[in-house]
């Protein structure tokens, strides 16, 4: 199985707080650098899983660029894009005692991507393109996404899209964005519960997974059913990035995998395997 994601490739700085941020003042912390981006994310645990992983955006020509397009091909994802230039963006991830984490993003070059940037081969031969959200609410790289979705589809494949983030969705428009879904017509929408309340029930899709957090998943289908998933038992270390290690999970393998890969997503330090 080939599974391509269209979106961001990002250098993550993950800052591991030891004690609770305290206004004007110091906190001891542990610091990494690390690659991320949602579709960058969700492609290297494709590969983590066992399938074959296909990123496609825009990168920076920077040092980050550099080191996140290093990462991302040791760890086995194919990556392809235009040629890289200007910034890349970089996202500040502060991890709290218990796993809780929050995010400050520079998404950089990512939004640039333009339709006519697309080379029809790259998404060739694949199974599921899965698009970031984050790609529906800057231009040109929402207009980008639809083509590429068209693309795909002509060879067989099916679309994926996370809604990625509540409080973006709410600053762009929840009509909007909701529109670009329906034009997208994913066949797998992944939110969580409070991106689904932003949305106030404007979109539909024949898979929804609503993603949980500790509580794990619900799998809702256009029958109307509901299927209940509990997460794994694990000791959380960091949450970054396990919604897209699920993401991953459920496309190569269904609810099971996709169980255990967000289980040993939260058990390490950063957003990839």
């Amino acid at each position: 199985m080939l599974v391509c994601t269209l979106g961001d490739a990002l250098l993550d700085v993950i800052v591991r707080l030891e004690q609770p941020l305290a206004a004007g003042d110091d906190a001891i912390a542990v610091t990494r650098l690390e690659p991320g981006g949602q579709a960058a994310n969700v492609s290297a645990w494709v590969v983590a899983v066992g399938a074959r992983g296909r990123f496609v955006g825009r990168r920076g020509s920077d040092e980050a660029g550099r080191l996140v397009t290093t990462a991302l091909e040791r760890r086995g994802v194919e990556v392809l894009g235009p040629p890289p230039t200007g910034a890349n963006g970089v996202v500040v991830s502060l991890v709290e005692p218990g796993g809780g984490r929050t995010m400050a993003s520079d998404r950089g070059v990512a939004p640039d991507l333009a339709p006519a940037d697309l080379d029809p081969t790259w998404l060739e031969g694949c199974d599921w393109l899965h698009i970031a959200g984050y790609s529906l609410l800057r231009s040109p790289i929402h207009a980008a996404s639809l083509a590429a979705a068209r693309l795909a589809r002509r060879g067989g494949a099916r679309v994926s899209v996370d809604v990625s983030s509540s409080a973006t969705v709410q600053a762009y428009g929840a009509a909007r964005f909701a529109q670009a879904l329906r034009e997208l017509d994913p066949d797998v929408l992944f939110a969580t519960e409070p991106e689904l309340a932003v949305l106030d029930g404007a979109v539909s899709a024949p898979v929804i997974v609503v993603k949980r957090g500790p509580r794990g998943f619900a799998v809702r289908r256009g029958d109307g059913s509901t299927e209940d998933f509990a997460a794994l038992s694990v000791d959380p270390i960091d949450s970054t990035g396990a919604g897209d290690a699920l993401a991953a999970g459920f496309l190569v393998g269904g609810p099971s995998l996709a169980l255990e890969a967000a289980a040993r997503c939260v058990a390490k330090v950063g957003a990839m395997p």
